[in-house]
């Protein structure tokens, strides 16, 4: 062979091995939907590996956290099998969402192409739901915008974290800016519809708010930072992340969320006066909106009450605004969420009690509703949004109950008191879809009292 056969040989190696290296280099670099199907399981180690061999601390921490339970949670599974699964089989819009929902909850089942995944009772590797090796095998996210699992993970002895350098038996360690940066959190706390419509938007929210500008991130409040180590045998560190991932599920992170104050505007009446009261809520807590994630689920609530000296208890309901779709911001004795009858195989389905709080109270939400236009629990069906009547970060809203005095109220003190309510998901739908009653339980924000005089 001459020489000249040799150099065609190299180059056309040379060549050869680009091109492999440009197809696998691709087929690392598939993210979202494109990604299914592009993996195994066994390309992961298990949540147990990281704990017993070296992580165990944080691994402690991650199974009492959502992320641990993103699939086998029960309102998940509920909502996955019973809705989701169902209304994906005989609607050709909504068809993805067998498989995309596992994007976020199960990612290694949807990388696996494992669709749908067994039931949580199987114990199958689904049930690892967010685990340690997907968050630290993400490189980055394709495209523009964080949103709908657009992140790229790409599994192998490199493992990405804070840090960079240390020392593993195990694996090798690198140093990652992107896991850092709260468009990491955003591949899946940002979700569009099949609509189009955003209907998660938490990285979005705070994105347009006012810890983004002062560079507060997600991290700094969902996985606080304390003396400690990340690894058994490595190093002590000042500012360890702690995996803690506290949020809409924790009753310790929503209580006291919102400041509320309210006050009178006359400290005196007489039976038959009306008196006008004043609530300010104050959202001093959260970087994003509130609430935020599901907004679909959640409902936030403002309910007041006056009692006189008596003892009697009246419910004040909130005065109206008159802005734009108020209506689904006021608690109501109507039905809603007749679109779970396509899941259901009821196509005359009349719905559930929309809100299943006291009729005129104030609801922090926005509504999202479907192809039809009716008010919709199921976030893939949705097709429009209404007004979004939720509390910023930093915002105050204030609402007023004007309250006449009645005729029979004895004199002495009469004592109004706010309380702002917050349910993970609206009673109604819980009771109806058999969801434990853990999911709808009320959980108290805050609460504030102010008392007036009445006098003969």
């Amino acid at each position: 062979m001459n020489r000249c056969h040799h150099h065609l040989i190299a180059i056309l190696s040379m060549v050869l091995a680009v091109s492999l290296g440009f197809v696998a280099s691709s087929a690392l670099q598939k993210s979202g939907e494109e990604a299914l199907g592009t993996r195994k399981y066994s390309d992961y180690q298990t949540p147990t590996f990281c704990g017993i061999q070296c992580h165990n601390d944080i691994y402690q921490q991650w199974k009492q956290a959502m992320m641990s339970q993103a699939y086998t949670h029960h309102w998940d599974e509920i909502e996955y099998f019973k809705l989701a699964v169902p209304h994906a089989e005989k609607d050709p819009v909504v068809a993805g969402v067998k498989a995309g929902c596992n994007g976020c909850h199960s990612p290694l089942a949807f990388l696996a192409g494992d669709v749908p995944p067994p039931l949580p009772s199987k114990n199958s590797r689904a049930n690892e739901s967010v685990s340690c090796e997907l968050c630290h095998t993400v490189t980055g996210f394709a495209g523009d915008v964080p949103y709908n699992f657009n992140w790229i993970s790409v599994p192998g002895k490199t493992k990405y974290g804070a840090r960079g350098g240390t020392v593993s038996p195990e694996h090798n360690t690198v140093r990652s800016e992107f896991l850092k940066t709260a468009e990491f959190c955003g591949t899946c706390h940002n979700e569009k519809s099949p609509y189009g419509v955003w209907v998660k938007s938490t990285h979005l929210e705070w994105k347009d708010g006012p810890y983004a500008r002062e560079g507060v991130r997600c991290h700094d409040c969902h996985m606080t930072y304390a003396p400690g180590k990340s690894a058994s045998m490595g190093k002590s560190y000042p500012d360890v992340r702690q995996h803690l991932f506290h949020g809409a599920h924790d009753p310790g992170k929503v209580q006291g969320t919102i400041e509320l104050r309210v006050h009178p505007d006359i400290n005196e009446a007489q039976p038959g006066d009306r008196v006008k009261f004043t609530v300010a809520l104050f959202n001093q807590k959260t970087g994003h909106k509130f609430p935020t994630g599901s907004v679909e689920d959640r409902i936030v609530w403002l309910h007041v009450e006056a009692v006189d000296a008596r003892g009697n208890v009246y419910h004040l309901p909130v005065d109206k605004k008159g802005f734009e779709g108020e209506e689904y911001t006021i608690a109501a004795d109507t039905l809603a969420y007749q679109d779970m009858g396509i899941a259901l195989g009821d196509p005359g389905f009349k719905g559930v009690q929309r809100d299943g709080v006291p009729v005129g109270d104030r609801i922090f939400r926005m509504p999202y509703f479907d192809p039809q236009g009716r008010m919709t629990i199921q976030q893939w069906n949705t097709k429009s949004l209404g007004v979004d009547y939720r509390i910023g970060p930093r915002e105050t809203k204030l609402e007023t109950c004007t309250f006449r005095i009645p005729d029979n109220a004895p004199p002495g003190p009469l004592t109004v008191t706010a309380v702002l309510n917050y349910q993970k998901l609206v009673k109604p739908v819980a009771d109806f879809l058999g969801v434990p009653a853990d999911e709808s339980e009320i959980i108290e924000v805050n609460r504030h009292s102010t008392t007036i005089n009445i006098v003969d």
